[in-house]
C-alpha cells in the first residue's frame, strides 16, 4: 500500500460554522444523542428494570452508537 493512499484515507476535520472539529467528536456527540433517545425509550417502556447496572448499559450504548456513526456516517 502506498503511503500517499494511506494519507488520503485518514479523515480530516469537519467544518461546522467555520469551526473545525475532529470527526470522532462529531460521532461521539451524535452517539450520545442517540443513547439519550434510546434510554428515554427504554425508561418509557419500563425495560430498564431488566438490567442489573443501567449506567453500564448506557455507556455500552454510547460506545456502540459512536462506533456505528463513525464507521458508516462520518465521511473519511
Amino acid at each position: 500500500m502506498n503511503m500517499n493512499n494511506l494519507a488520503s484515507t485518514v479523515p480530516s476535520e469537519i467544518a461546522l460554522g467555520g469551526i473545525y472539529v475532529p470527526p470522532l467528536l462529531v460521532a461521539a456527540l451524535i452517539g450520545l444523542i442517540l443513547t439519550s433517545l434510546t434510554v428515554r425509550l427504554l425508561n418509557k417502556l419500563r425495560w430498564h428494570r431488566f438490567f442489573v447496572v443501567p449506567p453500564l448499559v448506557e455507556l455500552a450504548l454510547a460506545v456502540i452508537y459512536t462506533v456505528l456513526v463513525g464507521t458508516f456516517f462520518i465521511p473519511s
